[in-house]
């Protein structure tokens, strides 16, 4: 008999062995492939990588605990320039949290110190391609969706304990001293029943806000391992002071790990002891005991997650910006000067192929931008304003020099009407100028930006009110850069602190050709009606608007 039980015995011992074995080579294996897909990813950009916005969002539009920031970029910049068609050029990360932190960095201007020191993190990491490699096989761990929960430490507000969770504790004793009493009198063994059957109700009561917090308080868990493997690199504890955050939530580090053992159990495959589990926490209301114990710590504790969360979100974005430096060789590191000078060489459009690169300088001067249909005002001035954004957020211009001011950066690009609340184009267009006129107040450095001013409305109108706005917004420190068809608004800007630039085109075999370069002066030609032309409009349409252009041209010099 004893003979058949040790056979049991080497037998399971065997078994369990051979399954450590196979799932330590799958592992192993598992990890090679990683680290292969991270070699040749690297300076390329995300496949097959679906964006939940939703999600990415979150810490940015969640944010309550943060610094004062110098500015945050808009909805409204948001939809000008594409920020989520940017973001995804953009993102290189390797984990959930470095995902929502970096769309964060993006539409939130920090302070030049902290942007300074984003520079040397991401130098650093730059400069040792073997540290970028094993930070980012350390942050791989973080990559799975229930590492966007984390942010619920950092911005939900905690929950209410309901009024039951008084009579938790007491029940819990009563369980143990009732289990105690058993070994002396098994009749006492009969009292757990009752008790097990109350402690149940209260136990799946409590397990809805536990299952809502499990994803979080796993992350947590996983974040602070990751965060101490991070520690362990000199490269990056040189980099980034130490700061107490780690030691602070390692503290409740026990709760952490027994509210998230179903979680751990769930992924390590190992769920058949989970019922076992199951029934000692609600018998003796371990779980929901030390829940509520977790959720008074979360309080105390929420600085020190935050900390945890941009400690880690601040490395993989270094890491998404120094994989986009090494794809993308037109980028440069900003210059912010002191004075009211842009100085800007071979800007291009990061999101657009083989974009003709071009070169703007002004010297106590704004922008006034003309140019014919197609020939590349509106893709300027937003390659401009994505530049001003990423080289304030991300230390990173899209061009071979970027010099400007340190500022605030505001736009009026693509206006639309709103049906669910009636506004018209114009109004629209109207609420969103002024909030760029509120802007204009402050005596820092504001960079405005806009695409044809007022088009909602009549010429005459138009002209006027974009004249005497445009010449309002330009003035303090500010640049104003606005592109405009209005030749008119060019003769009325050109001596009123504006410098007069544009696109043109020409006609070679009835087909137009764009050079997409900007050039100095006012447009001289027209091309709205050659286009009808090349198009094949009929004859008669093309001679009466020609016909008119003279008569409305002859009325404007009489007058």
């Amino acid at each position: 008999m004893e003979q058949v039980e040790m056979n049991w015995l080497l037998g399971l011992g065997f078994l369990f062995s051979l399954i450590y074995i196979v799932l330590h080579q799958l592992k192993k294996r598992k990890l090679r492939a990683l680290e292969n897909d991270l070699k040749s990813s690297w300076g390329k950009m995300k496949r097959r990588e679906f964006y939940h916005f939703d999600l990415i969002e979150l810490y940015f539009r969640n944010s309550k605990i943060r610094t004062e920031p110098f500015h945050i970029i808009s909805d409204q910049i948001q939809e000008d320039v594409d920020i989520h068609d940017l973001f995804k050029y953009l993102d290189r990360t390797t984990s959930k949290i470095g995902q929502q932190y970096l769309y964060y960095k993006l539409r939130t201007v920090q302070h030049k110190d902290k942007l300074a020191k984003f520079n040397e993190l991401t130098h650093t990491i730059e400069s040792d391609p073997k540290l970028r490699l094993n930070l980012q096989l350390v942050l791989s761990k973080l990559n799975s969706h229930f590492a966007y929960d984390l942010q619920k430490l950092i911005q939900d507000e905690v929950i209410e304990k309901p009024p039951f969770h008084k009579l938790l504790l007491p029940l819990g004793l009563a369980s143990v001293i009732v289990f105690s009493l058993g070994f002396f009198n098994p009749g006492f063994f009969l009292l757990l029943i009752p008790l097990f059957v109350v402690n149940m109700v209260f136990h799946y009561k409590t397990k809805s806000f536990i299952s809502y917090y499990l994803r979080a308080v796993y992350a947590l868990n996983l974040s602070l391992r990751t965060a101490k493997k991070i520690r362990s690199y000199t490269a990056i504890n040189n980099q980034i002071p130490k700061g107490s955050f780690i030691q602070d939530i390692q503290s409740i580090r026990v709760k952490t790990k027994f509210i998230s053992f179903e979680k751990q159990l769930s992924n390590e495959f190992i769920s058949i002891f989970w019922f076992l589990a199951e029934l000692v926490k609600i018998q003796f209301n371990f779980e929901a005991i030390i829940f509520y114990w977790f959720i008074n710590d979360i309080v105390k504790k929420k600085s020190s997650i935050n900390e945890l969360f941009q400690f880690l979100g601040e490395i993989d974005c270094a890491i998404s910006v120094a994989s986009v430096k090494y794809q993308n060789k037109t980028i440069c590191t900003p210059d912010f000067v002191e004075v009211k000078e842009i100085n800007v060489s071979g800007i291009v459009h990061p999101l657009l192929e083989d974009c003709i690169p071009n070169d703007l300088n002004l010297t106590e001067k704004s922008l006034l931008l003309t140019g014919s249909n197609m020939s590349g005002k509106s893709t300027f001035i937003r390659a401009f304003a994505i530049s001003s954004i990423t080289a304030q957020t991300l230390n990173i211009a899209f061009a071979k020099e970027f010099s400007i001011p340190f500022s605030r950066v505001y736009t009026s690009i693509r206006i639309t009407d709103s049906i669910n609340d009636g506004n018209s184009y114009y109004l629209r267009e109207v609420l969103v100028i002024k909030k760029l006129i509120e802007a204009s107040d402050q005596k820092s450095p504001c960079i405005f930006i806009l695409d044809e001013i007022f088009k909602g409305t009549n010429t005459s109108e138009r002209i006027s009110g974009g004249k005497a706005i445009l010449q309002y917004l330009n003035k303090l420190g500010h640049f104003v850069l606005v592109s405009t068809h209005d030749l008119e608004l060019a003769d009325l800007l050109s001596n009123k602190g504006f410098d007069l630039h544009h696109f043109s085109e020409e006609v070679r075999n009835n087909e137009l050709h764009f050079d997409f370069k900007l050039k100095q002066g006012k447009m001289n030609t027209r091309n709205a009606i050659k286009i009808l032309e090349l198009y094949g409009y009929p004859s008669k349409i093309i001679s009466d608007a020609r016909e008119t252009i003279k008569e409305s041209f002859n009325e404007i010099s009489k007058n």
